[in-house]
């Protein structure tokens, strides 16, 4: 039952203050109508027994704390789903924005979602070719994993979404989708992805949940909920495979500590709020697998770390709770190095359950920690080197510098739109790996 309650205690920021009513919840849905008929929705964040807390997804510009109406829904936030979203363009909080009129249909869904039940939840082990070898061949991604890509400002890890995604071999595949979301993106990055989607042939099959620079910080706490409720009606409703990309998590990070901050709750590590963890397990671990459904959600979380600091609350608690990480160097990056991933800080921590001789190929394990190995090696020849200079380098040292080379230049660097099968990933680790000595590769069997 919907109940309307006029007139506001106080506005602050985002945030509104009612008189506690009765028969409210906590994170129910509210409706503010303002006098000229605008509806602007918002949650109640805060409860007790004299004010409620609400905060304004689309901002409280132009609110007045005496002719504003509030009209309680009874229900929690829920957005509207059917299969017509694909092909569709949708704003944060789920509202139509291309200009094709609204979903005709009659499922809503609670945004806030459900945790798996762990003992619910199927082990991911079909691997995903993405046609980038440092991924496939070095950190490979499983079909309803979880793998962040940690990125710093500047450096171009959009090219690299949208290389996954147009690489992902999903325009064949009537079972595949690509669920998007967008947080504090400016104009140009969200036309940056309609344009290669509809040159890639694939527009078809993404649902794209945009909040752009412009739009109110406030409503990007609801984007990537938004977008996993529909990630989850495809993956778990349609049996669809369904791959989730959300960035920038950095901006969904810096609204909620925007709000936490006008709450007046007790800042921890650099003003973030104490549960930014929880929260932020809440969006990862809505990725994965069920026993009972056909469907899966694979998830890539994209965040740019504050001055390219790993160790900064957002990508070490990210790292945390995901199965790993891709992260991208910006001394590779400065080098013409394209995708700039620097190896040896990412991992992909269920790789060694989807490859091998039933998935990809039987040395692909062997492979792997041979280019490890070495180019792990490399770093400490290049570090001599400098103290030393390289013509009083030993030959083995001289050849893992000439391993180093060969293997940025050649592995990692790829063509933006050269697509390797993972047969092409490996042969060619080998045969760079062959610049060294044979008495150098532990292990690989000879």
């Amino acid at each position: 039952m919907k109940t309307q309650y006029l007139g506001l205690e106080h506005i602050n920021g985002p945030l509104v203050y009612l008189r506690t009513p009765n028969e409210i919840s906590y994170n129910e849905q509210v409706e503010l109508i303002l006098k000229s008929g605008e509806k602007r929705i918002g949650n109640v964040i805060t409860l007790n027994e004299d004010i409620t807390v609400i905060q304004v997804y689309e901002g409280t510009d132009g609110l007045n704390i005496d002719g504003v109406k509030t009209q309680l829904n009874g229900k929690a936030l829920q957005v509207k789903l059917s299969k017509e979203v694909l092909g569709r363009v949708f704003n944060g909080v789920g509202e139509p924005v291309d200009g094709l009129g609204e979903l005709k249909t009659y499922i809503e869904r609670d945004i806030n979602g459900a945790s798996m039940n762990p003992i619910a939840r199927k082990y991911p082990r079909n691997y995903i070719e993405t046609g980038i070898s440092a991924i496939d061949g070095l950190m490979t991604l499983i079909r309803g994993q979880k793998l962040p890509i940690f990125s710093g400002s500047g450096i171009n890890h959009n090219d690299l979404a949208e290389q996954i995604i147009r690489q992902a071999n999903i325009k064949d595949d009537e079972n595949f989708a690509i669920v998007f979301g967008l947080m504090g993106a400016e104009y140009e990055t969200a036309e940056f992805f309609k344009k290669s989607f509809q040159e890639n042939g694939v527009l078809s099959k993404v649902v794209i949940f945009q909040n752009l620079s412009n739009d109110p910080s406030i409503e990007r706490i609801l984007t990537p909920k938004v977008a996993l409720t529909c990630a989850e009606y495809l993956a778990f409703d349609l049996d669809m495979q369904v791959l989730v990309i959300l960035t920038d998590m950095t901006a969904y990070a810096e609204s909620l500590r925007e709000v936490s901050t006008l709450k007046g709750e007790i800042p921890s590590r650099k003003g973030y709020p104490g549960y930014l963890y929880s929260d932020l397990a809440s969006i990862y671990e809505r990725a994965g697998m069920l026993k009972d459904k056909k469907g899966s959600i694979t998830q890539i979380p994209i965040l740019t770390m504050p001055n390219d600091d790993i160790s900064h609350p957002i990508p070490d608690l990210t790292g945390y709770i995901t199965e790993g990480q891709i992260v991208l160097g910006r001394e590779l990056y400065q080098q013409g190095v394209n995708p700039p991933i620097n190896i040896l800080d990412s991992l992909s921590r269920l790789m060694k359950d989807g490859i091998g001789k039933e998935y990809t190929r039987e040395d692909h394990q062997s492979i792997s920690n041979q280019l490890f190995a070495s180019y792990s090696k490399v770093q400490d020849v290049r570090a001599l080197a400098k103290v030393l200079g390289e013509s009083d380098l030993s030959e083995t040292d001289k050849k893992y510098m000439e391993f180093g080379e060969a293997f940025e230049k050649r592995f990692l660097s790829q063509g933006k739109f050269e697509n390797r099968t993972i047969e092409e990933t490996l042969d060619l680790a080998l045969e760079i790996l062959h610049i060294l000595p044979n008495e150098e590769l532990t292990n690989l069997e000879h």
